[in-house]
């Protein structure tokens, strides 16, 4: 039987319910019939109209929300590529037929966001559920007529509003909290500088919509004995101030340790001991990577890290998964972590960075790290500075990352 193609235009002005599509300046692109149907407008007071041109809130109600907990609403699905689920709104419209009279109606939304190949929203479909007669005929069965109708009427909408604005205030606490944890973990990090004789470029960018933020850190260190120099990353599970913190305790660990151990490996041994005693710390990881440049040799281990990658001078690339072992706190009796070793020659860079930079959902690991390979070697010959904004460029979504994401090259 031959395949029926499919007319979406049509599917979709025969969809049940209202359904709208909105453009990113909440302009009407398209409705459903439905839509037109109970909102008593046609498709040309709605189509390229602005929505709230088109439905105000009743200005003889100076207690209305519904337009400005909706504009929230879809602001919010713009920003996080998120679909949004409103509580319960009362949002009055005016009698299409009866200028300057309004009707009380109550209504459930959601709305969406339509991703194009970029990532980005271009259209948020508006879906809306009139309920204004459930609300009623909940209050309108034989013997609960009447005031105890409007009384039901009004306690339901009071509710929806108090789970409106109980939302609101979670959704404040949260961003007061991200900007403090975010203020923290910059005060913490070192700043970018070049260590010893070589110059550094580092990156930090904060996960976008989403609550586990400030977990990820870099270091970069001086080591004794000549021109060496160590260079790590490391990433903690949790987010907010409590990962801030955690992070910081560890970083501060892991750079002590480097200066004094024999070799990472050691140093990692001493953090991983040390994070056993640490409430959040489980699961952290980190690499560290010891560079002796007067022998032009890498020493480097890994406990539960990506790998790090070394780009030649040639072009070639080269990851250090050699010597990778369980996260810091992994093991109650630690035992000595692995170590391994590479050659460089001048000229060479060394990349080091935290899983938000290559980690995508749906998709292989090894994917992202041929992309960043790809990306290195192809722009191998930009100054630092330049490079490090090129990778992100390249790597993170255009909407941001769902994750936290250190970056740290080094020229060699």
């Amino acid at each position: 039987m031959a395949e029926t193609a499919i007319d979406y235009g049509a599917v979709f002005k025969a969809l049940p319910g209202m359904v709208a599509l909105l453009t990113p300046e909440l302009v009407y692109a398209d409705v459903n019939e439905e839509f037109v149907r109970v909102s008593g407008r046609s498709r040309e007071q709605l189509i390229g109209k602005y929505l709230f041109d088109v439905f105000p809130d009743n200005p003889n109600d100076s207690a209305a929300t519904g337009m400005r907990n909706l504009e929230a609403s879809l602001y919010r699905v713009l920003a996080t590529g998120e679909r949004d689920t409103m509580a319960l709104q009362r949002y009055d419209i005016e009698d299409p037929e009866r200028p300057g009279e309004w009707q009380k109606r109550y209504w459930s939304p959601v709305n969406a966001p339509l991703l194009g190949s970029d990532g980005k929203v271009v259209l948020i479909l508006h879906r809306v559920e009139e309920v204004t007669e459930l609300i009623r005929a909940r209050g309108s069965s034989p013997g609960n007529r009447g005031g105890r109708a409007q009384v039901l009427e009004a306690e339901l909408y009071t509710r929806a509003r108090e789970l409106q604005e109980l939302n609101e205030r979670l959704r404040q606490a949260h961003s007061r909290e991200r900007e403090v944890a975010l203020a923290l973990q910059e005060a913490m990090l070192p700043a970018p500088r070049q260590v010893g004789n070589h110059p550094a470029a580092v990156r930090y960018r904060p996960a976008v919509g989403a609550l586990n933020v400030c977990g990820d850190w870099y270091d970069l260190v001086d080591l004794v004995g000549g021109d060496r120099i160590g260079v790590a990353v490391g990433d903690v599970v949790g987010h907010g101030l409590e990962a801030a913190g955690v992070m910081g305790q560890l970083r501060s660990a892991l750079s002590a340790a480097s200066r004094v151990a024999a070799g990472p490996a050691q140093a990692l041994d001493v953090v991983g001991r040390y994070a056993h005693v640490i409430d959040g710390a489980e699961s952290a990881t980190a690499v560290t990577t010891f560079i002796d440049c007067d022998r032009h040799v890498i020493t480097y281990s890994s406990a539960g890290h990506p790998p790090p990658v070394l780009v030649h001078a040639d072009g070639r690339t080269e990851f250090l998964d050699q010597a990778t072992d369980t996260p810091l706190d992994a093991r109650p009796d630690p035992i000595p972590r692995p170590q391994a070793e590479t050659t460089f020659s001048p000229g060479a860079t060394l990349v080091l960075y935290t899983d938000g930079l290559i980690e995508r959902r749906r998709e292989d690991i090894d994917t992202g790290l041929d992309r960043l390979a790809h990306s290195l070697r192809e722009h191998r010959a930009q100054d630092l500075e330049t490079l490090a904004d090129t990778v992100l460029l390249e790597l993170l979504p255009p909407g941001g990352a769902t994750d936290d994401t250190a970056l740290i090259i080094v020229r060699l």
